[in-house]
């Protein structure tokens, strides 16, 4: 049993900071055969498990290429350097692209990864009287505004017959959502995992809901947009580097729970849980089909239909496709 583990302190060692992006060079323009790869990254996934076994950086080294990792806490922090050209590549959820997209950053979609939508969740507390997702409304929950958990949020509420507004939202980051869900600020929590995963372990923590049946769990990799318009078979490469990182891990699950715990800090147990999740694939990564085009499309139309983005988009505007063989 896992419990303790949503104190502040200890999210903020198991994310690590994202200060990171203060810290990041203020980059001009990608150069054409690129000699250094700059990710972005946060501490989950394939592209966490490429990391830890130095697969890009093998997969380069003949090249005389460098491949150099920033952390960060959650996607809107790392779509923002990416789109000022301080990074190349990176992963997200679905939302954090969308106002991306909206402030013109310069970034474009270069690949997909598919996830478990069990893996998100709303939270309350085990003794809350909150038992529908109806009852959350006048309740205060927490999400960070522009993270996958946004649009969660937004679906989980119209399935129970409420709006955003129906509820006093918090934007919170995970750390310090976290601390004020365990010291008892918040009524309820929009997550991912793994802190989903932790939390289902702490016996003072109840799952009101899944996303799953909700929100179908599509991920994605952007590229800044001068980097991948001028190393578009780099792109291609590290896309199909991470499709066998991932497939092998998933051939090996018992060994690819060991290193993801060793990376995460979580501990081996609550990872086995993010790892088991139904439609859980780290192998699933590939560029960009039109079904995810067409996933983000609508995603985007909703948020601009509820204001919560500022324009409208078109997708297709920012897909990178890579050229054929």
């Amino acid at each position: 049993m896992v419990t303790g583990n949503l104190n502040r302190r200890q999210t903020l060692g198991l994310i690590g900071a994202a200060a990171a992006t203060a810290i990041l060079p203020i980059a001009g323009k990608a150069r054409a055969a690129a000699k250094e790869l700059r990710i972005g990254w946060q501490k989950n996934g394939v592209l966490a498990l490429a990391k830890s076994q130095g697969a890009l950086e093998r997969r380069f080294a003949d090249r005389g290429i460098k491949v150099t990792w920033a952390e960060f806490t959650s996607g809107p922090p790392l779509l923002e350097a990416l789109g000022a050209g301080a990074l190349d590549f990176g992963p997200t959820g679905d939302v954090p692209p969308l106002f991306a997209q909206a402030a013109r950053g310069n970034l474009l979609y270069v690949g997909t990864y598919r996830g478990s939508s069990q893996g998100s969740a709303i939270l309350v507390h085990k003794d809350s009287p909150i038992q529908s997702i109806a009852d959350l409304k006048g309740k205060k929950l927490a999400f960070k505004r522009g993270s996958s958990a946004h649009n969660v949020t937004v679906k989980v509420l119209r399935k129970g017959g409420l709006s955003p507004s129906d509820v006093t939202q918090l934007d919170l980051a995970p750390p310090d959502a976290a601390a004020a869900f365990k010291n008892g600020s918040i009524d309820a929590w929009s997550i991912w995992d793994p802190y989903t995963a932790i939390a289902e372990a702490d016996p003072q923590t109840r799952v009101l809901t899944t996303a799953e049946g909700i929100v179908d769990s599509w991920s994605y990799f952007l590229g800044n947009g001068d980097f991948a318009a001028e190393n578009g078979d780099l792109i291609v490469e590290v896309i199909d580097e991470l499709k066998k990182v991932g497939g092998t891990a998933q051939s090996n699950f018992d060994e690819t729970v060991k290193a993801i715990a060793s990376i995460t800090g979580v501990p081996e147990n609550v990872t086995k849980v993010v790892l088991s999740r139904r439609g859980a694939d780290l192998g699933a990564v590939s560029t960009v089909p039109d079904a995810a085009v067409q996933y983000q499309q609508a995603l985007a139309d909703e948020f601009y239909d509820l204001k919560i983005i500022p324009r409208k988009l078109d997708i297709s505007d920012i897909v990178w496709r890579p050229k054929a063989s």
